[in-house]
């Protein structure tokens, strides 16, 4: 029998090691890249930036939201040592929640649809995480719905982290990311442009760079058609809306073609050498429409936008057969 006196130092031991974590250590801070031949028509009266977020120890922005959520849990005590985190993705929160999890002898489950990417699944097995394959044709909304059941059928069996609904997500980017723009681009940022699955990258920014500056313009993107080619990104018009969107917010909402994207991944690689996600190609394609737009009126700008992950994980994927130098 493990008396309640271990249990707590347990307890205490595990959000030590947590918070501690070499890993947790190295979350964010990535570095802020120009796309300078992309947007060389442009420069310097329109420069474009990218945040390289595969430069986070699980290889995605989704590190940083993982991390508060998981900070979150230990410090209120929502998540024990007796209990499993367990959520839904699409691939990329999984992987950051697999990785620190591992890291902070967290174990955790999740609820992803089968049709996610071999290498994705991959990685999140050799991580350690236990996966629940959920219908392909149901997207994340319906993995989503088999986390939902799972954590209400044994609520005492996992820590339910709701990433959707959960503020701890948009947080970690008014803490983070919105910081780090500002700095890095020493307040000058007047546009910032991200997708949306969560929201929670452009809902969180968006309210710390506003606070710094409210003429900042946000603009938020998402795919064209409710079926699309773009992990990670919901269409939000058709889906299960996030509990943390606020549609208000951003002052502008823009969509992103699943070809335009898979065209601007190709280019990125070739003109640029940044080997990137279908997401980053989209955020790529929003980005400097916003620029070229800007540059037709005459006005200047400086556009920071998100690349939430590198292209390893999609290398299954056939969009690069007919890439060539």
């Amino acid at each position: 029998m493990v008396t309640t006196t271990r249990l707590s130092t347990k307890k205490t031991e595990m959000k030590a090691a947590g918070l501690a974590s070499g890993l947790a250590a190295v979350v964010g801070n990535t570095p802020l890249l120009p796309l300078h031949r992309l947007a060389a028509d442009l420069w310097p009266d329109v420069q474009v930036y990218a945040k390289a977020e595969w430069f986070n120890p699980g290889g995605s922005v989704k590190d940083r939201p993982a991390l508060n959520i998981l900070r979150n849990a230990l410090e209120s005590g929502a998540l024990t040592p007796d209990k499993r985190l367990l959520d839904s993705t699409s691939g990329n929160m999984g992987i950051a929640y697999a990785t620190l999890g591992a890291s902070m002898g967290i174990r955790v489950t999740l609820a992803l649809p089968a049709n996610a990417s071999p290498e994705r699944i991959k990685i999140l097995k050799a991580l350690g995480a236990e996966l629940v394959l959920t219908d392909p044709l149901e997207g994340s909304d319906g993995a989503i719905v088999v986390a939902q059941e799972m954590a209400e059928a044994d609520p005492g069996r996992y820590f339910y982290a709701n990433q959707y609904d959960n503020p701890a997500n948009w947080q970690a980017h008014y803490q983070t990311t919105g910081p780090e723009v500002w700095g890095q681009t020493g307040g000058q940022v007047t546009h910032f442009v991200a997708g949306m699955g969560t929201s929670g990258t452009i809902m969180g920014t968006t309210r710390y760079l506003r606070e710094k500056n409210p003429a900042i313009r946000s603009v938020a993107f998402y795919p064209d058609a409710p079926f699309h080619g773009l992990e990670g990104l919901k269409h939000m018009p058709t889906a299960q809306k996030p509990g943390i969107y606020v549609p208000e917010l951003p002052n502008e909402t823009r969509e992103v073609e699943t070809e335009a994207a898979y065209e601007m991944v190709r280019r990125l690689g070739q003109e640029e050498g940044m080997f990137v996600g279908f997401s980053s190609g989209a955020a790529a394609a929003a980005a400097l429409k916003v620029a070229e737009e800007l540059a037709e009126r005459g006005e200047g700008g400086l556009i920071v936008t998100v690349f939430p992950d590198a292209g390893y994980k999609y290398l299954t994927s056939n969009i690069w057969d007919e890439a060539s130098g």
